[in-house]
């Protein structure tokens, strides 16, 4: 559970962090234009921030980490995302300051795109089995069955 907390403290603190960059380095370039810079901020807060206290809540449910596949989406999540946001933050950099970005930029973008994929999918797989488990197993306390009474 703290493993995802502070994921999800760590994106918060980013996510604020690239949006005071964004409005800083475009102030005093005077730039008006739209770059990758601009995106940075809200993709951080919501696939890194909001996504990680959602898996928290999950976490709380069903016990995500006592998964096989958590530790697997975990760190390849959080790489895919690393990778995708810092290809953000220098192409979006590089536009702000009027620079061409080599196209090898697009293809790590890419392998960051598909990383958060793989990510998603072991996060996916992990939560269906999960689920899939009686609530004794999963860390939720069995609700007791209630059966209508007739009058």
């Amino acid at each position: 559970m703290k493993k995802l907390f502070y994921a999800a403290h760590t994106y918060m603190i980013l996510g604020l962090v690239g949006g005071l960059y964004y409005r800083e380095i475009t102030k005093l370039n005077d730039f008006t234009g739209d770059s990758q810079l601009g995106l940075v901020h809200t993709h951080v807060l919501a696939l890194g921030m909001l996504f990680f206290l959602i898996a928290m809540a999950l976490e709380k449910q069903f016990s995500l980490s006592a998964g096989k596949l958590f530790n697997a989406f975990y760190w390849t999540y959080n790489a895919g995302l690393v990778i995708t946001v810092t290809v953000m933050t220098v192409r979006g950099t590089q536009t702000v300051l009027g620079h061409h970005t080599p196209e090898a930029a697009a293809a790590i973008a890419g392998i960051g795109h598909i990383t958060l994929t793989v990510g998603l999918i072991f996060f996916f797989i992990n939560l269906g089995k999960r689920i899939a488990l009686p609530s004794s197993t999963t860390g939720t306390a069995a609700q007791p069955e209630t059966t209508a009474t007739e009058h």
